[in-house]
């Protein structure tokens, strides 16, 4: 059993969630932070009920932490308000606890032109004001890390999906399945990056295991890793739903029917709703192919065990009420 501690901040969350079940599935000590209390917690975890913006009460209540992980993720029409000014107080809490803060990234900040193979040395040449807000707060990081504040990682994933609600695999891609309908936001052929949210929630444990165990002196003050998940063009994702709707019981009668996202009307209600707004403008990630390479998070912790895309869709779907003895559609949706 590990005798070190993580600070989960935004643990309600899907991904703060998925973190704080796998730290204490490894034996971490999990402290918890949210606002409101989770429906449930992992063994092993506390729920601290502390403020972000009480920074002095937050440091006192997670006093021997070893680990921060900042899950705290704003609403998109938020992003300009918020995103910043979360991410301060987060790296100034791990700064005066002496934690090494870990960031979840994303590909944002390598911008429309990106290349299809996205390393940590790939530039970041951000299109979008979201990703350069996100270059913005790994830029502040990595000032603090190199001015000797604190060490910090960045464990960079593509689209997450599983452990629940909230991702585009249930609010576009299998939001209508009950119904035979599939619908994917770009053209299928493209290559895409996804993140399996548990496998991603044991990268961060391995990567902290390494920066707070023997490894940890010959770790870099800031370091980008990134996490390799599932690229799957768009038919290869709805090929594996539709397969593993099987296995879960799921065929529509009249067969499947596929169609994808009304970009133009979205960009037009994007004039009137900021939502929409915030949507449309990384539409690009579905039209422009990439994935993540992840042989230097393997060198540093090892080879991850990988859950496989079927066997990870399978639980997705059943996480999110399909299946056989499911709730309803509308208790599912």
């Amino acid at each position: 059993m590990s005798h070190r501690t993580v600070l989960v901040l935004g643990a309600t969350g899907r991904l703060g969630a998925a973190v704080a079940a796998a730290f204490a599935a490894a034996g971490w000590r999990v402290l918890a932070q949210s606002r409101r209390a989770p429906a449930s917690l992992p063994a092993g975890a506390a729920h601290l009920g502390v403020a972000l913006e009480d920074t002095a009460a937050l440091v006192a209540a997670a006093a021997g932490a070893d680990v921060v992980v900042h899950a705290v993720n704003p609403a998109y029409t938020d992003w300009e308000r918020l995103l910043l000014p979360l991410g301060r107080l987060a790296l100034d809490a791990a700064e005066r606890l002496g934690a090494v803060f870990m960031l979840p990234g994303n590909v944002y900040g390598f911008g429309e032109q990106m290349p299809a193979v996205l390393r940590e040395d790939t530039p970041e040449r951000p299109t979008t004001s979201k990703g350069r807000l996100r270059v913005a707060l790994e830029a502040e990081m990595r000032d603090r890390a190199e001015a000797g504040r604190l060490r910090a990682v960045v464990v960079r994933a593509g689209d997450f999906y599983g452990a629940g609600q909230g991702s585009w695999l249930d609010l576009a891609v299998v939001k209508s399945m009950r119904e035979g309908k599939l619908v994917y936001p770009g053209p299928l052929d493209r290559p895409h990056a996804w993140a399996y949210l548990p496998d991603l929630a044991r990268a961060f444990v391995a990567v902290a295991e390494r920066a707070t165990g023997g490894a940890a002196t010959a770790a870099p003050a800031f370091e980008t890793l990134h996490f390799e998940g599932h690229t799957l063009t768009g038919a290869e994702l709805l090929d594996l739903v539709q397969a593993t709707a099987a296995d879960i019981g799921l065929a529509p009668a009249r067969g499947w029917r596929r169609g994808g996202m009304p970009w133009a009307f979205i960009r037009a209600m994007g004039l009137f709703v900021p939502m929409m707004r915030a949507i449309a403008e990384m539409s690009y990630l579905w039209r422009v192919p990439h994935a993540l390479d992840g042989t230097r998070l393997a060198a540093r912790v090892g080879a991850l065990a990988q859950t496989p895309p079927r066997q990870a869709m399978r639980q997705a779907l059943l996480d999110l009420g399909f299946g056989a003895g499911a709730p309803s559609a509308a208790a599912a949706h």
